[in-house]
């Protein structure tokens, strides 16, 4: 079995988290990860095409296989929900046009993937992040919760095919 390169992201307008592992059966290793981000007071348009510029030179860098982008949970201000779906459409745009398939999971389903409770602190995805990727280097909770998504569509992915395998015989 080939290994599988993903890239996780937590798509947010000034802070985009990216996290990027491999998955070789139920073996996990860390690639590389970080953070986008961008300026509060510069134009949407600027700050969304930077973000673009951002996640397509790091698919060009680490020739991911595969890309997981976490759903976006409900705001209460409408005005800062609209600039987080934006930033999510680049996320999901930028891996698509790049060829990779694109799964989204939502925030609960990583953490209980990861840390076994939907309703997990961002502290203790952190925690799990670094138990299961021990070589980790997420220096910002954006980047350790984009290694948790990443992590999740590894595990959820390898479910799929395992039942595909299934159905097939």
């Amino acid at each position: 079995m080939a290994a599988i390169r993903i890239l996780g992201l937590d798509p947010g307008l000034r802070h985009t988290g990216w996290g990027i592992i491999e998955s070789e059966g139920s073996r996990l290793s860390y690639v590389a990860s970080g953070a986008l981000h961008t300026e509060t007071g510069e134009n949407l348009g600027v700050r969304l095409a930077s973000l673009h510029r951002g996640l397509a030179a790091l698919i060009a860098e680490h020739a991911p296989h595969e890309a997981a982008v976490e759903e976006t949970f409900v705001n209460r201000d409408p005005q800062s929900a609209l600039k987080l779906g934006l930033a999510r459409g680049i996320s999901l745009v930028v891996p698509a046009l790049a060829g990779l398939e694109v799964s989204e999971y939502a925030a609960n389903l990583v953490k209980k993937t990861v840390v076994g409770a939907g309703h997990a602190e961002k502290a203790q995805v952190a925690m799990m992040v670094k138990i299961l990727l021990p070589r980790s280097e997420a220096k910002t909770a954006d980047a350790a919760d984009a290694l948790a998504v990443a992590i999740c569509h590894a595990q959820h992915r390898g479910a799929k095919a395992r039942a595909a395998l299934l159905l097939a015989k």
